[in-house]
């Protein structure tokens, strides 16, 4: 029979060696995994097991930087935190070199000197950030460019942030594209002392505008021309369409027209009336029209409804119906009413829910205001 011998049992444990924190975290490194990598993402409080399954390269590669990207980081205002959701997120930023992310912040920094703002965009666009030393003078270059158009810097900002491969190229095709638009600006009628500012809007509505094809915009403009829209109005599709007129082609507009034309039944005039009303029309693709216009017949709504509020194109079947049950529940009938009311976003919306609620509960008369007597 065994008997337990607590007494044995102690001096054996007090005799076993124990691992190292070091070593005991490294028994855990998969194949061929760099050793110091892990070890420095693990005191940085870095979710590995999330690096592993996503970018798991990453952490078989060598030399790596991670903890002089982490005092980088640290020195541009970034918490231990935010660090780790950085590295977590994009993990090649530990192979990329001191000096070329040195280089990199030096960049930035000249069109968002505000650290706190920076380290804040870091941490959305990591990958914009962390970009390879070859694009650096593209990126200077293009900086220079946009900078010599007077733009806003936060302009340049969010473009270098969301469409960074609009800065990994070279100027001159930035420049034509930007030149393509003045242009056209230009020749429609636009107002040289107000360029600037529609620019800004365009590059900031659309910040993949400049990786589009200069002479896609021209087709698309004299195309529309000869569909008969003057030249203000061609002025106002090119400033409403927020440089999306640029990721459309003739055949797919050719098509979209025909097929509103043929469902709603309307002459070509009335049809560009909607289209100046409703731009998006250009862009959605047959089948998207055609189930969006079913939707709205079978809630009820007329074909003249649509016509004067074309905008309720915009939306969703089913985000339309659900506002129009909303409405019907508080007694309002789009069959008979206006279609504002369903129009825009859900801000917009519930806006206009809520003054419609208030209309409909206001007392018929104010029972504080003085009675009328006899004359």
């Amino acid at each position: 029979m065994l008997r337990f011998n607590a007494k044995s049992l102690f001096l054996r444990c007090r005799h076993a060696t124990v691992l190292p924190l070091n070593l005991r975290r490294c028994a855990s490194l998969s194949s061929g995994e760099n050793q110091q990598t892990v070890e420095a993402l693990y005191e940085l409080s870095v979710d590995i097991q999330k690096v592993r399954k996503l970018k798991g390269w990453v952490l078989h590669q060598s030399p790596a930087y991670t903890k002089e990207v982490a005092s980088l980081l640290k020195d541009m205002g970034a918490s231990g935190p935010i660090i780790a959701r950085i590295l977590a997120i994009h993990p090649e930023a530990v192979l990329c070199n001191p000096e070329q992310i040195q280089t990199q912040r030096e960049l930035w920094m000249s069109v968002c000197p505000d650290k706190n703002e920076l380290i804040g965009i870091i941490e959305k666009f990591p990958a914009s950030f962390f970009t390879s030393s070859s694009h650096h003078d593209n990126q200077r270059n293009n900086i220079i460019y946009l900078q010599s158009l007077n733009l806003n810097k936060r302009v340049i900002t969010k473009l270098m942030a969301s469409a960074p491969q609009s800065f990994s190229r070279p100027v001159e095709q930035n420049r034509v594209m930007v030149c393509t638009l003045q242009q056209a600006y230009k020749e429609l009628g636009g107002e040289e002392a107000n360029m600037k500012i529609w620019l800004q809007k365009l590059l900031s509505q659309n910040l993949f505008v400049l990786l589009k094809p200069a002479e896609a915009l021209k087709q698309n403009l004299v195309f529309l021309r000869d569909q008969g829209f003057s030249t203000a109005q061609l002025l106002h599709l090119l400033s409403k369409l927020k440089g999306f007129v640029t990721e459309l082609n003739p055949d797919s507009m050719r098509r979209t027209l025909t097929v509103s034309q043929e469902t709603i039944g309307c002459s070509e005039e009335e049809l560009r009336e909607m289209i100046l009303r409703c731009p998006a029309l250009l862009y959605y693709p047959e089948s998207t029209f055609t189930d969006r216009f079913e939707s709205l017949l079978s809630a009820g709504i007329s074909m003249s409804q649509i016509i004067e509020i074309p905008t309720v194109l915009e939306l969703t079947p089913q985000i339309v119906n659900y506002r129009i049950q909303r409405l019907k529940a508080h007694g309002y009938d789009v069959r008979t009413g206006s279609l504002d009311v369903l129009n825009g976003t859900k801000k917009d919306f519930e806006m206009s829910f809520g003054k419609l609620q208030l209309q409909r509960e206001r007392p018929l008369f104010n029972p504080v205001a003085p009675l009328k007597g006899d004359d």
